[in-house]
């Protein structure tokens, strides 16, 4: 057991920049670009040998985002007008929604939002689903 260990100490300072609690939003964002490429490589293999590294670095993310950032409150269109609004997004940005014409009719209030626009929205935030709900 303490030979593991050993494995684990002599190791840690080749990785240790790219695997440590993020202090800053530039570490976060180091550390959303990590778990992107783990979540490429591991796929939908929830057996693959990486995916307790995915959930010790999804843990990070998250206690980082709980403790530093705050999820927008109100309706789900207000929710999404503020969010296009702090990443500087437009109307035409958001294709994941549809045509323009809906993306038009759910920013009027016209059309509310489906599972598949919440869902693809969440990913593009990295927020929780339940903020367009």
């Amino acid at each position: 057991m303490v030979q593991g260990y050993e494995k684990i100490i002599n190791a840690w300072p080749t990785f240790s920049s790219v695997l440590s609690a993020p202090q800053t939003d530039d570490d976060l964002d180091r550390l959303i670009g990590f778990c992107d490429y783990l979540v490429d490589q591991i796929g939908g293999n929830e057996k693959h040998p990486l995916i307790g590294l995915l959930d010790i670095v999804g843990t990070l993310i998250e206690k980082y985002e709980d403790e530093h950032i705050a999820e927008p409150e109100g309706t789900p269109t207000g929710c999404l007008k503020y969010l296009m609004e702090e990443h500087g997004l437009r109307q035409k940005d958001l294709t994941e929604l549809g045509s323009p014409g809906v993306i038009s009719e759910i920013l009027s209030g016209k059309r509310e939002l489906n599972k598949r626009h919440i869902k693809a929205l969440a990913k593009r935030f990295g927020c929780s689903p339940a903020v367009f709900i």
